[in-house]
């Protein structure tokens, strides 16, 4: 099977077992070279059935092995991999990517996930590709060069100097939304954050979230999956951490997450629809909106 065919294979897969939606997506998948975004092979592979062991290692550096689900490294020795097709790609999926969409993906690597989202939106619209580690944003920079509407930065990813978003991919565990995120979401803007508890040195655990603005000031949320990320750096807010991790204690069991529905931006007391409470923010099963409509300025 050539790269073409076997891109497509792996593409309508992916499709099946994440059960995409996103007709763009999935092109992008079966057009995006993945191993032109990969340090030269043989590559370390992770996959669901590798959970508490040693990565594999490929048998050569041929192509064709990185058209699977497969979590791939980027630097093993700090246990950062190239995510798993189906985990991002449903998160990607979420955010409903049309043409002309300015999108801003925090932890970009080295580049993939953002260029698959830059094919999505297309040269009408913009990417900006974000990583705090300096020498992967120059890896994803060169890596992203040929498309002209993606910018990619070194940096935190919530120092945006006021730019405005159609939707935001956050690739590494959170403590919460950054109001850096909230205030960047346009109109009808989607938000993918996993808000994670730290478990291991550089990895977290915990909930993916997607938060949308669906009109006259209010932010629906809803969790889409269970993750195991690696932790963002320098924008973690330890404090909200512990409390990430109280709220976490609430959930009875693997798999049974909260009935999340919206994000409040009011000022007001903790309650029992309250999950996990903030002082900018409160994600709660309480949907009434007429009730907690976010004011411009959190502080109000």
């Amino acid at each position: 099977m050539d790269l073409t065919l076997r891109r497509r294979f792996f593409a309508e897969e992916v499709e099946a077992l994440a059960n995409l939606r996103s007709a763009r997506l999935v092109d992008a998948l079966a057009t995006v070279a993945r191993e032109r975004f990969l340090r030269p092979g043989p590559w370390l592979i992770r996959s669901e059935s590798d959970f508490g062991k040693l990565p594999r290692l490929t048998p050569d550096a041929d192509p064709r092995h990185v058209y699977h689900n497969l979590g791939i490294a980027i630097d093993s020795s700090r246990d950062l991999f190239n995510g798993q097709p189906t985990v991002v790609g449903s998160w990607i999926d979420a955010l409903a990517l049309q043409a002309g969409n300015h999108v801003l993906h925090v932890g970009c690597g080295l580049g993939y996930y953002s260029a698959l989202m830059a094919q999505m939106v297309g040269a009408s619209g913009r990417v900006v590709a974000i990583d705090v580690d300096e020498s992967l944003a120059a890896e994803a920079r060169a890596n992203l060069s040929s498309r002209g509407w993606v910018d990619a930065r070194h940096g935190t990813g919530v120092d945006l100097g006021g730019e405005s978003f159609d939707a935001i991919l956050v690739n590494a565990g959170m403590s919460h939304p950054h109001e850096a995120w909230l205030r960047a979401l346009g109109p009808g803007g989607r938000l993918v954050v996993p808000l994670t508890v730290s478990m291991q040195p550089t990895i977290g655990k915990g909930l993916a979230v997607l938060i949308s603005d669906v009109g006259r000031d209010a932010l629906d949320a809803r969790v889409l999956s269970m993750v195991a990320i690696y932790s963002a750096q320098g924008i973690r807010d330890e404090a909200l951490a512990s409390r990430l991790g109280t709220a976490m204690g609430t959930m009875l069991m693997p798999g049974q997450w909260p009935a999340l529905m919206a994000l409040r931006r009011d000022r007001h007391e903790p309650s029992a629809s309250c999950w996990f409470h903030g002082e900018t923010f409160c994600l709660t099963g309480d949907l009434d909106r007429d009730r907690h409509r976010r004011p411009l300025n959190p502080s109000e």
